[in-house]
């Protein structure tokens, strides 16, 4: 049978056929959209405006920041509209552009975590070797390096995957379209090429988590040598909410990819795929910086300069006249 796609458009999955049930999914995703959207904008803002944070910790965050905005933009507010609408198709050539961005920005958020691990045991483990190590050379190659494997990633799945013969089933049993449940109603039964771009891209998620692993276990054992308590605590207090995001992203995504398909989807595997695609995207600025000192002290420096003094000025300029 010829790779001829006959499907125009594909049919996604609601979380309830109730329509209240369904307006409090579409407030409940638009609440975690803003929430994610406010919070990744403010680290971006303050990490590009405050020069103090110029360093390769905050370097990485931002790119993370912009990886999470897009990741929940490509899902949410399509989502949000389809419920509103009780519209649930979506034409194939957006839900290939919708493939290959969650690939693109799944992948180099696996790559970007696994280099702010290294960046943190760099800094606690070798801190006088520290600005050798992470130059800015440094990071903007491994930034570069996430961005395009995500790229790379994401053209091979999507590639694959619509190469496929689409020619029954249009309806996909998930909110967005994803590689798993797009394999299950294609009537092609040779999936060498997309089994093995999937593969590659499992043995890198994988490859990365092991890293981020060994990354924090010596950074534990390099904080646990600390002689001050205060010092101990601070550190831990820091890294195990990072490691308990990653894992849950990590794993999440594990699950999803890696599961077989049911023939008819259940809330506990949409739970999963929002776990991944939304909950750790709005996590990652309360973790990742909200908490942080510096961080909320450069947002107060950047709230103070754009907006306290000009209006300062503009009240003193009037009292003048």
């Amino acid at each position: 049978m010829p790779n001829v796609s006959t499907v125009r458009e594909f049919l996604l999955l609601g979380f309830s056929d109730i329509q209240e049930l369904q307006l409090v999914h579409a407030a409940l995703f638009l609440l975690v959209y803003l929430a994610a959207l406010i919070g990744n904008l403010l680290i971006i803002t303050v990490t590009v405006l405050d020069r103090r944070l110029h360093t390769p910790m905050y370097f990485f965050l931002r790119n993370l920041s912009v990886v999470d905005l897009l990741l929940i933009t490509v899902i949410v507010p399509n989502s949000v509209l389809n419920t509103l609408t009780n519209h649930n198709s979506i034409s194939f050539l957006g839900c290939v552009a919708q493939v290959f961005l969650v690939v693109l920005v799944v992948g180099s958020e696996f790559l970007i975590l696994t280099a702010m691990s290294y960046d943190r045991y760099a800094a606690i483990c070798h801190p006088l070797r520290y600005e050798i190590i992470m130059t800015s050379t440094a990071c903007g190659k491994m930034a570069t390096a996430s961005w395009l494997s995500g790229g790379l990633f994401g053209v091979l799945d999507s590639v694959s995957t619509f190469s496929l013969s689409f020619c029954g089933s249009n309806i996909v049993q998930q909110f967005f379209c994803d590689i798993p449940t797009l394999l299950k109603i294609s009537c092609s039964e040779d999936h060498v090429a997309i089994d093995v771009s999937v593969a590659g891209g499992i043995a890198l998620g994988l490859s990365c988590f092991v890293f981020i692993i060994m990354s924090y276990v010596c950074i534990f054992q390099a904080v646990l040598r600390m002689p001050a308590t205060e010092g101990r605590a601070k550190a831990f207090s820091t890294c195990l909410p990072h490691l308990a995001v990653v894992t849950i992203f990590f794993a999440t995504a594990a699950i999803a990819y890696l599961k077989p398909v049911p023939d008819s989807s259940s809330t506990q595997d949409l739970l999963v795929s929002v776990f991944y695609t939304m909950v750790t995207p709005t996590l990652n600025p309360v973790i990742y910086s909200l908490r942080n000192r510096d961080m909320k002290a450069a947002l107060g420096r950047v709230l103070k300069r754009r907006f306290l003094l000009p209006l300062l000025r503009d009240k003193m300029s009037i009292s003048i006249y």
